[in-house]
């Protein structure tokens, strides 16, 4: 009978033993994981068209930047790295002020929030709640409606305040010197991503998911050839800036640039389907083009970056010069092998065109962009979602630009 306890006392000990032992376990392994990463899984808009709060809900409390941009109006929430796990459809609501919003991973560690207004507005408060037992942390914005004036006047002091003291934006690195006999360099640029989905179909798929998709199997279709290197502008959901895509190529020495995007027309024109192939041009050639370009070149605004005007110093190092014909003529000779190795039923009825894709304006690299197809149209949206279909016209892609490598190592050099 005594040694029952004695027995007892040592199962005990064991066992705390054990649960002590676990517990460290599983501290030291969550300490080294980091800690858990943020997720925002609902919002709301709420007021008028006085003062109009917007409300999102957070796992936990983090750290927040909250400012206004104008021409579009946008008011713009920068935070840590977040998990949007939000419900479907989410951001179409228009309310007091708010026309919508819309989120995303903005840069490694850094999500947006990215909400329209309706006009000039002020950031009267911004703030996170702590989680409570009943509630999960909060973000609230509060925006009230102001003349363009005073807004104006706001916007030049907070550009003020962001820059002072700050240097000039660091420029891409001129590429290395590259031996004689190295491979081409080819860059794969899929549009949009991040807060920028970029066009949708009506069920919800976007066209940051299709292309960076269609990218991903390029890259390993040319891989797999081994006539050249191949680099991403970005190879995850998120979003880049126009001229970090132009810098990243440039930075890299490329000799050819593929800008890969999908297209969407209004349901009146539902019956547009297939690939066009787009090269630059000052003059658009037609007013679909026209449109098309000016969507595409509006992409930095939709994510809350300012669009530099075109006496930018960045941007004007970048126009083409009317001299720099050679650049364009490869362009151009590049986009026809394109369309060339395609069928008819791969392309739009008018498959070649040009139009002023910022994009597109590296004076020294031959640059196209590829619109894959209509998420408009279901059929094209079928295609652009099949695995089948991205590997056929992967392989199609893939065979014009080792053409067009032959061809110029048949020439000149690059």
């Amino acid at each position: 009978m005594r040694k029952e306890p004695a027995l007892l006392g040592v199962s005990s000990s064991a066992v705390l033993l054990a649960l002590l032992l676990a517990s460290v376990g599983m501290g030291a392994q969550e300490a080294q994981s980091g800690p858990r990463q943020t997720i925002a899984n609902d919002a709301r808009v709420a007021g008028d068209r006085a003062r109009t709060r917007f409300i999102a809900d957070l796992s936990k409390k983090v750290e927040v930047r909250v400012f206004a941009l104008g021409d579009p109006y946008r008011v713009i929430v920068d935070l840590p790295e977040v998990s949007f796990q939000m419900p479907p459809g989410l951001g179409n609501e228009t309310r007091g002020l708010i026309s919508g919003y819309r989120f995303g991973l903005f840069a490694p560690g850094k999500s947006r929030i990215v909400i329209d207004v309706s006009g000039p507005v002020l950031v009267d408060k911004a703030f996170v709640l702590d989680p409570r037992p009943d509630q999960p942390a909060r973000l609230v914005v509060d925006l009230v409606s102001t003349d363009r004036a005073t807004f104006l006047t706001n916007l030049r002091e907070a550009s003020a305040k962001s820059t002072a003291g700050a240097g000039a934006a660091p420029h891409a690195p001129p590429p290395a010197a590259r031996p004689a006999n190295a491979k081409p360099v080819v860059i794969l640029d899929p549009g949009h991503g991040g807060v920028d989905p970029g066009t949708s179909s009506t069920s919800g798929i976007t066209e940051k998911e299709v292309v960076l998709a269609f990218a991903k199997t390029l890259k390993q279709k040319l891989e797999a050839n081994g006539q050249c290197e191949v680099y991403l502008t970005r190879d995850d959901d998120r979003f880049l800036a126009l001229r970090e895509r132009v810098e990243f190529a440039q930075g890299k020495g490329a000799n050819l640039f593929v800008s890969i995007h999908a297209d969407s027309f209004p349901k009146q024109t539902v019956d547009a389907s297939g690939a066009t192939v787009y090269t630059l041009s000052e003059q658009a050639s037609d007013d679909e083009a026209k449109e098309l370009a000016t969507k595409e070149n509006f992409s930095d605004a939709i994510a809350g970056v300012d669009l530099p005007s075109d006496s930018d110093e960045v941007v004007a190092n970048i126009l083409i010069d009317l001299a720099q014909r050679e650049t364009q003529n490869r362009s151009l000779i590049f986009a026809k092998s394109i369309v060339g190795g395609m069928s008819r039923a791969d392309l739009h009825a008018k498959a070649l065109k040009s139009a002023g894709f910022r994009v597109l304006k590296a004076p020294d690299v031959p640059s196209v962009l590829i619109e894959l197809g209509f998420l408009s149209n279901p059929n094209d949206e079928k295609q652009l979602t099949s695995d089948t279909w991205r590997g056929t016209m992967a392989d199609k892609v893939a065979a014009a630009i080792d053409s067009y490598f032959a061809k110029r190592v048949a020439r000149v050099p690059f």
